[in-house]
């Protein structure tokens, strides 16, 4: 089984000192965002080589390791995952893979791994199908990783150049109270804003305001000191 043998390759590759590491640096504490995960210290470039060498790796095997309390396994999976989505032109199967993530997104958990996999197969799968309708009800999920999942995932739209579902999930998250959610939201209107700054701009205009300061801060990022220190000062309360 493919499972058995990642989950071995990675414990060999596992270190106390990097697991300490990621343990305070994903907030795994009590009460903290990632209260409960477990890792075992393997790194993102050395998560890459293990994926790399069980690209077949079966759907049954890969609900396992998503299953799994150790981070760096769901690492893995997604990794996987990603890669057999992007390889494969068949819908059949790229709907297969849509199922398999969304029946697994328990396991999709910090945002590692939202950020990594959301954009690549829920935001490519509604834009290639042209129905953003599973984003829609991610983002009205009471689950924050949902929501995060759906603001990330528009990042394949805003690739194709399309920006309107950006900044619907933009203004329907002015009113959120997760900072994680605040930084995916100012994350992805700062790359919209890459494809239509005007647009950004209008947007601050006419919200800055209500923006959560992390969500505004992260969205400007890219502009100019003297216009960042501006609208920072134009939205103070």
């Amino acid at each position: 089984m493919s499972c058995a043998k990642i989950q071995k390759i990675l414990r060999k590759l596992g270190s106390p000192k990097k697991a300490l590491g990621s343990a305070r640096f994903f907030k795994t504490g009590p009460g903290q965002y990632g209260e409960g995960d477990i890792f075992i210290g393997v790194t993102s470039p050395e998560a890459w080589r293990v994926a790399r060498e069980f690209p077949d790796c079966s759907a049954a095997d890969l609900r396992r390791l998503l299953a799994s309390p150790v981070h760096e396994d769901r690492m893995v999976a997604l990794m996987i995952l990603c890669e057999q989505y992007a390889r494969t032109e068949s819908a059949r199967e790229h709907k297969n893979i849509l199922r398999l993530y969304l029946a697994s997104r328990r396991g999709v958990n910090n945002w590692d791994l939202v950020d990594s996999s959301a954009h690549r197969i829920i935001g490519d799968y509604c834009l290639q199908n042209g129905d953003a309708k599973l984003m829609r009800k991610l983002a009205r999920s009471k689950r924050h990783w949902d929501r995060r999942m759906a603001m990330v995932a528009t990042l394949a739209f805003i690739r194709a150049e399309k920006l309107d579902l950006t900044f619907e999930f933009a203004r329907l998250f002015l009113d959120e109270s997760e900072d994680l959610m605040h930084k995916a939201t100012g994350w992805m209107l700062r790359e919209a804003g890459k494809r239509d700054l005007a647009r950004l701009r209008r947007f601050i205009a006419q919200n800055g305001r209500r923006m959560p300061r992390t969500m505004l801060r992260y969205s400007i990022e890219k502009l100019s000191p003297a216009e960042r220190k501006k609208i920072l000062c134009a939205t103070a309360s």
